[in-house]
């Protein structure tokens, strides 16, 4: 790997980190240059458009982590209430082993922070939560589940997942999202 595309992932790395640890709005470019600890041509030369562009780049890259979590959760499991447990239950792992820092649902910084200020945004937030549910509506129509219901049901799952998130940073223990792990198979069935 060139050093020009190791300097771009460690501009997205930071960013991402630091978008989620503190929000779009709080995280300025000197910060991400300085986290990054990447030229500020390199930015500039990467994401000419400057922060806009480069929090399109982490929503694709969280897309894709995500996705990819969520593809082997599917693959590992016998059937799709215990893919979606034991991705519940990773998230919850990771944000125990985080001590809850740097780490913040999808939701708030990209769908809710930005989709107000940047129709670009808000369009790759939308692309995110269709592509992690059309997966999920998948794996459920792959057991049988007739597909206008599967995508309300995985529309559920996400929705779950992300309050259980929410309350778990916000009371600093994974028994929310625990609970969530517990209760998706009745949603589910």
């Amino acid at each position: 790997m060139t050093k020009k595309s190791n300097s771009r992932e460690m501009i997205v790395d930071a960013a991402s980190r630091l978008f989620f640890t503190q929000g779009y709005h709080a995280t300025g470019l000197n910060q991400i240059i300085k986290e990054s600890d990447c030229p500020k041509g390199s930015l500039y030369y990467y994401f000419p458009e400057g922060k806009e562009e480069l929090a399109s780049e982490c929503i694709e890259h969280t897309r894709v982590v995500v996705l990819e979590k969520l593809d082997h959760c599917f693959a590992d499991a016998s059937n799709a209430v215990e893919a979606i447990q034991a991705f519940i239950q990773s998230v919850g792992e990771e944000a125990v082993e985080s001590q809850f820092e740097g780490f913040m649902p999808f939701s708030f910084w990209a769908a809710v922070e930005t989709s107000c200020i940047s129709m670009k945004l808000r369009t790759d937030s939308q692309a995110v939560f269709k592509d992690w549910q059309d997966l999920i509506a998948l794996n459920l129509q792959k057991e049988g589940m007739l597909e206008v219901k599967s995508v309300e049901v995985a529309s559920m799952v996400l929705s779950l997942l992300e309050g259980a998130l929410i309350l778990t940073l916000t009371n600093r223990n994974e028994q929310p999202l625990m609970s969530a792990s517990k209760y998706v198979a009745y949603l589910i069935n």
